[in-house]
């Protein structure tokens, strides 16, 4: 598998590369820069010089040639950036970890973009495309540290049930991580705004605290094997 990771040069698009290419995904660190992402890629090579990383660093044009594309740009450009790149994600599994979040005195609040989350504008800037929200919640110096695991459920939400599957089949690929389906996109809105509590949370506790739901029993295979116990009617 390919993966492209549009604006993958901050802490947790370049994370979630290095956690991704350690499991064997073949990574581009997408970037507007094609220099700041090769030297990305380069840095966190050079953190695990013992692992072989399929990881590699091109501007965000190439990266959006892979297989599958994951949105990680700052909020505030991921509607411009995909409209930029309309032509290469149409009909394309594309997973939006953004989250609309800013400063507020001394405490991190969410905000409410006007379609209600940043997924909703990306699958409405992309109508072709097969948008899902996820990983929103995953710290990004844990997914960084690849000499840890990363013990977290990771809630999948999209009107897609091929984008909920395909992004469940990329989560199963890293050990400790369980992916949910967490319904349609309606559930985004709720979903990365809830990071602003956990980041919050981390910050008061200085942790790294991920979420683990209890009592939801999945299908030995997740999502792609069907999930028990879950309808998915709200899936296209």
């Amino acid at each position: 598998m390919h993966v492209g990771i549009l604006g993958g040069t901050g802490p947790a698009g370049s994370g979630l590369a290095a956690r991704l290419a350690s499991v064997g995904v073949e990574v581009t660190i997408g970037s507007r820069s094609a220099e700041r992402a090769q030297q990305t890629c380069a840095t966190v090579k050079q953190r695990w010089p013992d692992l072989d990383l399929a990881l590699d660093g091109a501007d965000n044009e190439a990266a959006s040639q892979a297989e599958l594309v994951v949105v990680a740009t700052p909020w505030d450009a991921v509607t411009s950036m995909a409209a930029a790149l309309a032509d290469h994600l149409e009909d394309k599994v594309i997973i939006s970890m953004a989250n609309a979040i800013a400063m507020v005195g001394t405490e991190l609040q969410p905000l409410i973009p006007p379609r209600g989350s940043m997924a909703a504008a990306l699958q409405a800037v992309l109508p072709t495309s097969l948008v899902a929200g996820a990983f929103h919640h995953l710290p990004a110096r844990s997914l960084a540290a690849l000499d840890h695991p990363v013990d977290s459920d990771v809630m999948i939400c999209s009107d897609h049930l091929a984008a909920i599957q395909a992004t469940s089949n990329l989560v199963e690929l890293v050990p400790d991580l369980r992916p949910i389906d967490a319904g349609s996109l309606s559930s985004a809105a709720a979903i990365e705004a809830f990071t602003a509590v956990l980041l919050q949370v981390n910050r008061r506790y200085r942790s790294h605290a991920t979420i683990r739901l209890r009592g939801v029993k999945t299908g030995a295979k997740g999502v792609g094997g069907g999930l028990a116990g879950v309808e998915t009617e709200g899936h296209q």
